[in-house]
């Protein structure tokens, strides 16, 4: 038994390790004994059992967009809302610290980033981008090996029923490299339930050590298999529920330290167990997939559903179905949870996702436009109950939806045009340049996936430039680098440890109350108070408390209060330094640091500007809700003494008229120089105050409220409406007390990172002064330009120059510092300017080259050849003198060669037009230019190039030589 065993273990651990496939399309039933249950009840059996029979707490879902994790595109896991408690960090007075054992089915996306099932999702029966993991915790050893196993075992056998035979188990062997042993313990677990030897494998870390990403909680798991096969010939196991048994955290240096407290994350993917239950060998073939199904096949017209894959799937149709089935699931559970598309992060994978649909809907399944919009309803339908905010958003998934499928597809036939274009230029044996695809690609202007348009190529039989295009890669990432707001310095973070020492010593927080200790000077300037504070504890940089540390070397202190300002709500750190009470020389540490009184000064002119900067926040979210309506949503906002930067909800960009009357909303609260008045108050009185503003975040009780014009008792009252008429926020800032002391406000920058939210860039005070100075500068310069255009020029050259100073013009207008409004108007003014200027070298060349061909033809008698010199500025105005000469003389074959300065040829031609022309303007201009060194480009009619000779009269000969051996 031991070696049957021994001998299958190798090809079952070959079969787990690759991606789960389901064997095929069949759909007879796996098991007589389980009947077929519907989604929405395996979902509530789940919940019910752990919370009726081992007490378990039931949580809902978390969105799928993660909340301060940085290290996460999407939630992809039932473990990522709790992460707090597996690290230890979890605040106790809030409701997460008091869990023990809880239950839920988590949304979850994989999609982007460590786990990703993008590129999977339509090849085969299972992968999803969303899907729903049912999952149970025990936190803090509430329980553990032991009692996971049982629980897992019970509710698969006995609630669901299905049978002991069809259930195989794996465990961690262990990693000698990293320190782990085998365990034997779950081994022993599964085999005291029941499950014979030959059906407990055990697998390395791949397959049984899970981890969240690079770094974080993970630790070894079992996981339970399910045997599709039913004793058939060879077993064929998917995975149906994995146990993880955290017990390690991986450290950003990829060491493995313990946790403080063991726990159990289990998650098991209702898609895959639905199947099980239904005896459907595929995912997509249950009832959580087929009401979509349906809808697609009844939308578009497409062959109905079949189930296919591989070489068996003709056209790809089924793949289409899965994929768009998939992708529309996947977008209206994240833009109902606020994850729109965009362009980076989490929503250019949602964009990327979207757009993948709509080519399979569009080239695959030939579906109209507007489908996927169409859709969004049979999501809510299937999912709805479950998730409600599908529900509550139906409407704006649907339109976001359409909209951007609209774009997408006015993008796609816009760039097949481009191609097609691009194509005729090219020569035989040329690349595709890599500029034009960069502008076809999501990073460049149309937002065509770049495996789109190597596909779109690869059709055609034109090779791509590779290389050009990873240039321009690297290119747009340092640029990005470069356009980033510069990392602000982490600091000093105290782990759980350090903190929990404190509490142990009865260490109070520090008290930062002092940093609202500043008043307005009959001058006109602040004065900012200082503050008398007490060294309680030295810090080294990874966080080690010490009595000292040596000269030169950076540390952190704790004080028992301060009036520094530190980070939150949007605005940046203070800076500052302490002096030692009754002396000038600046704190040191070394070797031992006096406890005090220390005397913490901020730098003025530092906070000051911050104070500005979130005054002009307040003031620009009211301008904002003036200008486009009370519904006005705030998204978030960051504010340092250069600029501020702020997001709202919109459903389209700002008009320039938009822009200016915001800024002429602020500048008149600004002039009126208004009192703000700033209060401490209980939570509950903010709980229904009309107008009042806030963001969707969890505020401390008092909370400080910031009131402009209007006293905050009065602005607290609501039947004074006062809310409604000025600023009243709740916000922990520091702010100015009268806004006179703003100066100004101007927006400079303006755009969108993603669907439905706008972001502006503003600069207050002399910088917007100096803004506005520029503006008017740049207007002039746009009014003098427009004034030389309109005397005309007097040849080629000159218009050619003016149509570089345009272009020189346009590039500093769009990189200035100046009223976003007034831009937007320059670039508009410059573009048909530009416009104008084009057309007038268009119209002196024509004048040029008609000028030319008159003397060519008097020098030409009749004939099926014309191959000369002429002197032209530009390969347009060659080309142009070509055409003219064909077109007076239908039946002649013309090649021109143009003599450039430094030795430069120019050369363009075109062929007789004819029936059956005996050669091709692109292998005529290529003989040629190749002759001189160069190369050539065109179609078969009319084609141009380059080269590089001193001896003309040779290049001429070739060229009446190749025309006169074809004819």
């Amino acid at each position: 038994m031991a070696a049957s065993v021994a001998a299958a273990a190798g090809p079952l651990r070959r079969a787990i390790r690759r991606s789960p496939q389901w064997p095929g399309p069949s759909r007879r039933a796996l098991s007589s004994e389980a009947p077929p249950t519907q989604a929405a009840a395996v979902r509530d059996a789940f919940l019910s059992f752990f919370r009726d029979r081992h007490g378990h707490r039931l949580v809902p879902s978390a969105s799928v967009r993660p909340r301060g994790d940085p290290s996460l595109l999407f939630v992809n896991a039932g473990m990522n809302q709790f992460k707090p408690i597996f690290l230890g960090t979890v605040d106790p007075r809030s409701e997460m610290a008091g869990f023990r054992r809880v239950a839920n089915s988590q949304k979850c996306v994989r999609a982007g980033g460590r786990h990703s099932d993008l590129e999977d999702v339509g090849r085969d029966l299972s992968h999803h981008t969303f899907f729903e993991m049912l999952g149970n915790w025990a936190f803090g050893g509430e329980y553990f090996k032991e009692e996971a196993c049982s629980m897992a075992w019970e509710l698969l056998t006995q609630v669901y029923g299905i049978p002991e035979d069809r259930l195989w188990v794996s465990y961690f062997v262990g990693d000698p490299k990293a320190g782990l042993c085998p365990d034997l313990e779950s081994r022993d677990i599964w085999l005291s339930l029941g499950v014979p030897a030959g059906r407990v494998l055990s697998f390395g870390p791949q397959e049984n050590f899970w981890e969240m990403g690079d770094a974080g909680p993970c630790g070894p798991c079992t996981e339970i298999h399910y045997d599709m096969a039913g004793g058939v010939g060879a077993p064929q196991l998917v995975e149906l529920w994995n146990l993880v048994f955290m017990q390690h955290n991986r450290e950003a240096d990829g060491s493995l330290q313990p946790l403080p407290q063991r726990h159990v994350d289990t998650g098991m993917g209702l898609e895959r167990l639905v199947a099980v239950l239904q005896g459907r060998r595929s995912t997509y073939d249950t009832d959580l997939f087929s009401p979509l199904l349906s809808a697609i096949h009844q939308g578009c017209g497409a062959p109905p559903y079949s189930g296919r894959v591989g070489a068996a799937d003709e056209g790809h149709t089924d793949t289409a179905y899965r994929v768009v089935a998939d992708h529309i699931r996947t977008l209206s559970i994240c833009i109902a949870d606020g994850v729109s598309p965009g362009m980076s992060g989490a929503p250019l994978v949602l964009r990327r996702i979207l757009r993948r649909a709509v080519r399979f809907s569009t080239e695959v399944l030939r579906a109209p436009p507007g489908f996927l919009g169409s859709l969004v309803p049979v999501v809510v339908e299937t999912l709805g109950d479950a998730y409600p905010e599908l529900q509550r958003n139906s409407a704006k998934i649907t339109n976001l939806v359409s909209e951007d499928e609209a774009a997408f597809l006015a993008s796609l036939q816009r760039g097949r045009r481009i191609i097609e274009r691009t194509l005729r230029r090219l020569g035989p044996s040329d690349v595709f340049p890599a500029e034009v695809a960069w502008s076809l690609s999501l990073s460049g202007n149309l937002g065509l996936p770049l495996d789109l348009v190597k596909l779109m190529l690869e059709e055609k039989g034109v090779q791509l430039d590779s290389a050009g295009l990873e240039r321009l890669a690297q290119e747009e990432a340092q640029h990005r680098a470069q356009q980033a707001e510069p990392v602000q310095e982490q600091g000093l973070q105290l782990d759980v440890h350090a903190l929990g020492e404190l509490q142990r010593r009865g260490v109070p927080p520090t008290d930062d109350s002092p940093k609202y200790n500043y008043s307005l000077q009959p001058s006109g300037g602040y004065e900012f108070g200082t503050c008398e504070a007490q060294v309680l504890q030295l810090y080294t940089e990874d966080g080690t408390s010490v009595a000292s540390v040596g000269e030169g070397q950076r540390c952190g202190l704790l004080l028992d209060k301060t009036n520094f300002y530190a980070e939150q709500g949007g605005q940046t750190s203070d800076r500052g330094y302490l002096v030692r009470v009754g002396q000038q020389r600046l704190f040191s540490p070394h070797p031992h640091p006096h406890p005090g009184p220390w005397v913490t000064n901020v730098f003025q002119a530092w906070r000051l500007s911050c104070m500005e900067k979130h005054t002009a926040v307040h003031l620009l979210n009211w301008a904002l809700r003036q200008v486009l309506g009370p519904g006005t949503e705030q998204r978030g906002s960051h504010l340092n003494p250069e600029r501020l930067r702020f997001d709202v909800a919109t459903q389209a960009p700002l008009t320039p008229e938009q822009l200016r009357a915001v800024e002429g909303t602020v500048q008149e609260a600004v002039g009126q120089d208004e009192a703000v008045y700033m209060e401490e108050v209980a939570l509950s009185r903010t709980a229904h105050v009309p107008g009042l503003r806030s963001l969707d975040e969890v505020y401390p009780d008092p909370v400080r409220v910031v009131s402009v014009g209007v006293p905050v008792a009065h602005a607290l009252d609501p039947a004074s409406q006062a809310a409604l008429q000025t600023s009243v926020e709740l916000c922990c800032g520091t702010h100015l007390l009268r806004t006179g002391a703003v100066g100004d406000l101007v927006i400079i920058g303006e755009h969108q990172p993603s669907k439905g939210t706008t972001r502006l860039l503003a600069v207050t005070g002399e910088q917007a002064q100096q803004a506005r100075e520029v503006g008017q500068s740049l207007t002039q310069e746009v009014e003098a330009a427009a004034a030389r255009l309109s005397q005309g020029s007097r040849d080629v050259a000159e218009a050619q120059r003016l149509s570089k100073d345009m272009g020189r013009l346009t590039d500093v207008v769009d990189t200035a510092v100046m009223p976003q409004w007034q831009r937007r108007g320059l670039q508009a003014t410059l573009k048909a300017l530009q416009r104008r200027a084009n057309t007038a070298i268009r119209k002196l060349e024509m004048g040029q080259a008609a000028q030319k061909t008159q003397e060519l033809l008097q020098r030409h008698s009749e004939g099926p050849l014309i191959v000369d010199t002429v002197s032209a500025e530009s390969l347009s105005v060659l080309v142009k003198v070509v055409r003219q000469l064909c077109k007076q003389a239908p039946s002649t074959s013309v090649l021109l060669l143009s003599p450039q300065p430094l030795g430069q040829v120019l050369c363009a031609c075109q062929v007789a037009q004819s029936p059956t022309p005996a050669f091709t303007a692109e292998a005529w201009a290529l003989a040629v230019c190749s002759h001189m060194g160069g190369k050539a480009w065109g179609s078969r009619v009319v084609a141009q190039g380059t080269g590089s000779t001193a001896d003309l009269e040779a290049a001429l000969s070739t060229a009446r030589a190749y025309a006169l051996n074809q004819l």
